[in-house]
């Protein structure tokens, strides 16, 4: 079978339908994958690191200490993807500093991963 835009050869439909579960399966896992990125993190390091470095504004055991700071014990923000924590933790947010440069990648997971046990 040829394409009449380009005169070159297309594949077969079963090859076809082949290559597009495929896609779908490998597009599934990368998706399943990113959801549960703090699931495999370690939240016992992450509360250390998260006492060293958050507690200060967002209090022990994710209570704040400071006015519009949210309050992870009552699941607020906590709603979001961690891609979006991720990000949020990284560059910064209103008042809250940009930890990219002072916390590795793993352990903004992990902070993640611990504060997900605060709810």
């Amino acid at each position: 079978m040829r394409n009449v835009m380009t005169n070159q050869s297309c594949p077969a439909p079963s090859q076809r339908s082949r290559m597009t579960r495929a896609l779908a399966v490998a597009l599934s896992m990368a998706l399943m994958g990113f959801a549960g990125l703090a699931q495999a993190a370690d939240a016992l390091k992450g509360a250390k690191t998260y006492n060293e470095r958050c507690s200060d504004c967002h209090g022990p055991r994710g209570v704040p200490t400071m006015p519009g700071v949210p309050d992870f014990s009552r699941n607020q923000r906590l709603m979001q993807t961690d891609l979006e924590l991720i990000k949020t933790i990284s560059i910064g947010k209103g008042m809250m500093p940009a930890f990219q440069g002072v916390l590795t990648e793993r352990e903004i997971l992990n902070v993640i991963a611990y504060l997900r046990t605060l709810q």
